[in-house]
């Protein structure tokens, strides 16, 4: 009896290294779990519901709204999609009272965890560059009140606490080892990054190449911004080497927070996309680059990469955005970011693959640009090709101890019995 259940507990060690490197259909985990922005300004977007349908088949496992809306949260529960919901800044004078803050967690996030998988809250959006000046001697209050009733209910252990920012929070960016915050800023700055590193939380940035090259397209090389194969550039201070605008800028924001004596905190990309339609005075807001951009941020995570300054720290990005939402006010390009239209029908082939149709076109070569048709179906997954020896290795060690623990179970299942 006891060789028994000693062989029991080893299938039990076995079928845990199975769930290990499986998701919840059975299926090998992918490799890459990149997050979307997912916008809710438009009058023809589709139900929560179907939205969580969507981003399953395409096997995104994270995303990022900008509220509370409890359909959403509802809807999101019991599925593998983290979530990073919002404070918005109208919000945040109200939560410089503690006891406010706890009612906001009370009724907003606690009601919906565990079942909704909500792992960060960003008080505010973009707080230190927003016109309403005020708001910035709200955030630090904000953000600790917010922390310290995530702490008071007990959800503090894996719902952290930020803010998103916009990369004009820096007065420097060219070269990265020149990266600079506002001066005005640096006050509640220095707060802030304390509260980050004292809670190992991250530091969100709103990154847009997109903005650097329509501003300057005769000085800015495209290629250099769309991660096309380029010269790039050397800062001739570290000598590092960057073939692209996106982790230049991370990594001056990087070089910001270790002048301000915050050397350990992470940063992660909390937006960053590319039109694919513009006005005339947009340059650059095209179908081809925005397809090129987001097609190559997504081989970029892919490969598992770190910055040329945290090589060894995967980049964590959120593409903005999942839909063109219809009603954002401003320039054509706003309402022109989306992977996706409101049926749910790629707005651009970025790598996808429809699920339903096995002749529906792949991303199969690397250096392809070729497009889908807009009408592409819209149940698909991410398809892409990718030349890195390390997830070929990943991926066939994982399909090796698949069948090791497959193996082993039944052969223990007979020597049991």
């Amino acid at each position: 009896m006891a060789l028994l259940f000693s062989r029991i507990a080893m299938i039990r060690v076995f079928l845990i290294l199975l769930l290990t490197f499986s998701d919840n259909n059975g299926f090998l985990r992918g490799i890459l779990s990149l997050g979307i922005n997912y916008g809710q300004i438009g009058n023809n977007l589709p139900q929560p519901e179907n939205v969580l349908d969507l981003l399953i088949s395409l096997k995104l496992t994270k995303a990022r709204i900008y509220d509370t809306n409890p359909q959403i949260l509802s809807a999101f529960a019991n599925s593998s999609v983290e979530l990073i919901v919002t404070v918005e800044n109208q919000m945040l004078a109200s939560l410089i009272d503690p006891q406010q803050a706890l009612q906001w967690v009370s009724t907003r996030i606690q009601p919906y965890v565990p079942a909704t998988r909500i792992t960060g809250i960003s008080v505010g959006n973009e707080v230190f560059t927003d016109d309403d000046t005020a708001l910035l001697a709200y955030l630090v209050p904000a953000v600790v009140n917010i922390h310290g009733a995530l702490a008071q209910l007990g959800l503090d252990g894996y719902i952290k606490v930020s803010t998103s920012n916009s990369l004009a929070v820096l007065s420097e960016s060219f070269p990265p080892s020149a990266g600079t915050f506002n001066t005005e800023v640096s006050g509640v700055m220095s707060q802030f990054l304390h509260f980050l590193s004292s809670t190992e939380s991250p530091f969100w940035i709103n990154a847009y190449p997109y903005f650097a090259y329509k501003d300057k397209p005769d000085d800015v090389p495209l290629d250099y911004v769309l991660f096309k194969p380029n010269s790039g550039m050397d800062d001739p201070f570290t000598k590092l080497h960057y073939d692209n605008m996106l982790y230049a800028q991370v990594d001056a924001v990087i070089f910001a927070i270790a002048r301000m004596g915050f050397n350990g905190v992470e940063v992660r990309v909390s937006e960053t996309g590319w039109p694919s339609k513009g006005d005339s005075d947009e340059v650059g807001a095209t179908l081809e680059n925005a397809a090129a951009y987001n097609k190559n941020i997504l081989r970029r995570q892919m490969n598992n990469e770190g910055t040329p300054l945290r090589p060894n720290m995967r980049l964590e990005v959120y593409l903005f955005a999942l839909f063109n939402e219809d009603l954002k006010p401003g320039p054509t390009s706003e309402r022109n970011y989306g992977l996706f239209q409101p049926d749910c029908t790629m707005a651009y082939n970025v790598g996808l693959s429809a699920l339903s149709s096995p002749s529906s076109s792949t991303l199969s070569n690397p250096s392809s640009s070729t497009l889908s048709s807009p009408s592409s179906t819209s149940s698909a997954s991410i398809s892409l090709a990718s030349s890195a020896t390390k997830d070929a290795n990943t991926e066939s060690l994982a399909v090796y101890w698949m069948v090791v623990c497959l193996l082993t179970f039944q052969v223990l299942i007979r020597r049991a019995y």
